[in-house]
C-alpha cells in the first residue's frame, strides 16, 4: 500500500550537511498497523512527512498505491493524498468554528456525499461521542478532541492513515482508550496505519514495531 525505497533526507545546518534518514526501505501492506519508535529528533516525523508527500526526499522513492511521489508535481501529490491518505496529529487540528459533528462531516461533504451527516454521526458514536456532537472543540477535553480527529481521519475510508504522536498530549489512561478506538476503526476498514510514537506500551499493540536509530530502520 505504501512503500519507501532507499529513502534519504539531508538538510543543511550551520554545522554542515545533516543526514536525518539514511536509505530507508519500508513496505506497509494493506490493513497492517506499523509503529515507528525512536528518540526525539530521530526522524520519525520527517519520515511521515516524506511518506505523505508533504516534503521531498534528497534521494530515493515513495510509492503510494503503486504510484511514485517522486515522479509527480505538488498538485498531483496533493490529489493522490486526498484520495488515499488520512492524518492524525498530536495537536488534533480541529476547526474551532465547527462542532464535533461538523468537523467529521467536512471531508465527507467535500467529496459530495449526501449522507455526510449520517456517516459522521455513526463515526462519533463509534468513538463514544454521540452525546457531544454539537459541542465545539474548546468545550471538549483533549481526549475527546483527539477522538474527533480520529473519526475525521477515517471518515473517507482512506487506504492509509499516517499518525504522528497521536496520543502525545494525553495522559496515559486516556491515551490507551483513544488508541484502542483508533486501531479498532482502522482495522474495521482494513486501513493501513503508520504510527510514530514514543509510547512503548501503545506500540506493542501494533502488528510490527520498527525503530529509527542513527537514521536507519531496525525492525524488532
Amino acid at each position: 500500500m505504501i512503500e519507501t525505497r532507499s529513502l534519504i533526507k539531508s538538510v543543511h545546518t550551520t554545522e554542515g550537511l545533516l543526514t536525518i534518514l539514511k536509505g530507508i526501505d519500508l513496505r506497509i501492506t494493506e490493513g497492517e498497523v506499523v509503529a515507528i519508535v525512536g528518540a526525539s529528533g530521530s526522524g520519525k516525523s520527517t519520515l511521515l512527512g516524506l511518506m505523505a508527500g508533504l516534503d521531498g526526499a534528497s534521494s530515493g522513492d515513495v510509492l503510494l498505491g503503486g504510484q511514485n511521489f517522486s515522479a509527480m508535481d505538488e498538485e498531483q501529490r496533493a490529489m493522490l493524498r486526498g484520495q488515499l491518505v488520512g492524518f492524525v496529529f498530536q495537536s488534533f487540528q480541529l476547526l474551532p468554528s465547527l462542532t464535533a459533528l461538523e468537523n467529521v462531516m467536512l471531508p465527507i461533504e467535500l467529496k459530495g456525499d449526501s449522507l455526510a451527516r449520517e456517516k459522521a454521526q455513526q463515526l462519533l458514536s463509534r468513538v463514544g461521542l454521540q452525546e457531544r456532537c454539537h459541542h465545539y472543540p474548546n468545550q471538549l477535553s483533549g481526549g475527546e478532541q483527539q477522538r474527533i480527529s480520529i473519526a475525521r481521519a477515517v471518515a473517507m475510508r482512506p487506504n492509509v492513515i499516517l499518525a504522528d504522536e497521536p496520543t502525545g498530549n494525553l495522559d496515559s489512561k486516556t491515551a490507551e482508550v483513544v488508541f484502542e478506538q483508533f486501531i479498532s476503526l482502522a482495522r474495521k476498514n482494513n486501513t493501513s496505519v503508520l504510527l510514530a510514537t514514543h509510547n512503548t506500551k501503545l506500540s506493542e499493540k501494533s502488528d510490527r514495531i520498527i525503530k529509527i536509530i542513527d537514521g536507519k530502520l531496525v525492525e524488532n
